[in-house]
């Protein structure tokens, strides 16, 4: 009887240890549990108050810092190196002369070319000189038909006259009154100035072809004048031709920036790029600006436009944060649906170099100090969206709207006040009313 009671008695023991076992290991995300009232489990809890901050959702993407202009300088004619003004590392102003080269040729064609447009313009003063003399002979010409055409009124009103008279006379002598003598004379006098007519209509008709003939060497004489100007502007134009190609002599700087790249000496024989793999004399970058291109993921890239806010750190300057712009995009996503986009950043002391690695950030949303929950305190999502909040020691549930959310935190637009305990991870089995002792959560 004994053994059978001591056996009762242990076997009671050990249902006892297996529920007090099952018990506390209830609740589940709890740290310390307590019995509470109405037999219900008191959980101790993380809680704390929404935190009041700015929410800021980026597009983070890796880059790589380029010139905002980078060109390499070639020369333009097989010539020679005379003289270097620049080396790698200088700093370098928009037009400053950088290399000369020498091509004693073209300085030789140089003075052709000039003295073939000052010969052009002699051409020209010897044509005008032609016309003027030709606009002279032409007046003199009208001239001299005018005379004609004077004199020819002069015979014909004369012929008139002497018709007259040798009609009268005629009738006298018929009549008895006057010597037939007389008559003949008069009929002499008639011819005379039937002959002195037509000699002057003469006249006048080689006046007048004399003025055709002045006429037509002042119009080529003219003509000769536009030809001869004609030639001065080709001269012009050959001249205007032969002075770019001596420019082509002398490098000049596209815009101020920096020279990072030089593969000539002096006395060099150089020839124009054939290749795309021909070495540049020099090559200069743009350092007043460079840029930055990342590939923005498609989730983001309807947001990214040009003039979004954005910022850059770079490797190389652990201490900086450089402020830029997005300045244009490809509008199209590629092959690998991301958007190509480009930052400029402005670099007036030239602190950010072509090479650096760097990490652009382009801001797509921002709210500026909103309430802010951990994700991990939210229950649910959209509309059906709630957190655990602790009053009078007991939990009560409340239903939020969330808005933004960047990583772990979450902004409540509504349904929460910013003195109210959250429950920063509750149960997945919490119930309304439940016991709770608040804990500080940890790193707080």
């Amino acid at each position: 009887m004994l053994s059978l009671a001591t056996a009762a008695v242990m076997l009671l023991c050990i249902a006892g240890c297996d529920w007090s076992s099952s018990t506390a290991a209830q609740p589940a995300a709890s740290s310390t549990s307590t019995s509470g009232a109405a037999g219900s489990t008191a959980y101790t809890l993380a809680a704390a108050r929404p935190t009041i901050k700015t929410l800021r959702r980026e597009s983070v993407q890796p880059g790589e810092i380029e010139a905002f202009e980078f060109t390499p300088l070639f020369a333009k004619l097989p010539s020679y190196v005379q003289k270097l003004h620049v080396d790698i590392g200088d700093r370098i102003g928009a037009g400053q002369l950088l290399v000369e080269l020498f091509l004693p040729e073209l300085k030789d064609e140089l003075r052709q070319k000039e003295a073939a447009v000052v010969q052009a313009q002699a051409e020209i003063e010897l044509a005008a000189a032609a016309a003027r003399a030709a606009e002279a002979a032409v007046a003199t010409a009208r001239a001299n038909v005018g005379a004609a055409e004077a004199g020819n009124l002069r015979a014909e009103a004369d012929l008139t006259r002497w018709q007259s008279q040798y009609a009268r006379i005629s009738q006298l002598v018929a009549g008895g009154s006057l010597d037939r003598k007389l008559e003949d004379e008069t009929r002499d006098a008639l011819k005379a100035a039937q002959a002195a007519v037509g000699e002057v209509r003469a006249k006048v008709e080689a006046a007048k072809a004399t003025l055709l003939e002045s006429q037509a060497d002042l119009a080529k004489a003219k003509a000769a004048e536009v030809v001869a100007a004609a030639r001065r502007g080709n001269a012009e134009a050959d001249l205007s031709r032969q002075r770019t190609l001596l420019d082509y002599t002398q490098i000049r700087a596209p815009y101020a920036g920096v020279v990072t790249e030089r593969n000539v000496n002096r006395g060099d024989f150089v020839q124009p790029a054939t290749t795309m793999t021909a070495r540049p004399l020099l090559s200069v970058a743009r350092t007043d600006i460079v840029r930055i291109f990342v590939d923005v993921a498609e989730m983001d890239s309807p947001m990214v436009e040009a003039g979004r806010v954005g910022y850059v750190n770079v490797q190389a300057l652990p201490d900086r944060v450089v402020e830029g712009k997005v300045t244009r995009t490809s509008w199209a996503l590629g092959a690998n649906r991301t958007l190509h986009t480009e930052l400029d950043l402005p670099n007036p002391s030239g602190l950010l170099r072509p090479g650096m690695y760097a990490t652009a950030h382009i801001i797509l949303q921002e709210r500026p100090q909103v309430r802010v929950l951990p994700r991990s305190a939210i229950v649910g999502g959209g509309k059906q969206a709630s957190c655990w909040t602790v009053k009078n020691g007991r939990a009560a549930r409340v239903s939020i709207t969330p808005g933004l959310q960047v990583g772990n935190d979450v902004e409540v637009t509504s349904g929460l006040q910013e003195d109210e305990l959250v429950i920063q991870s509750p149960p997945a089995t919490f119930q309304e009313g439940q016991p709770v002792e608040t804990a500080k959560p940890e790193g707080r």
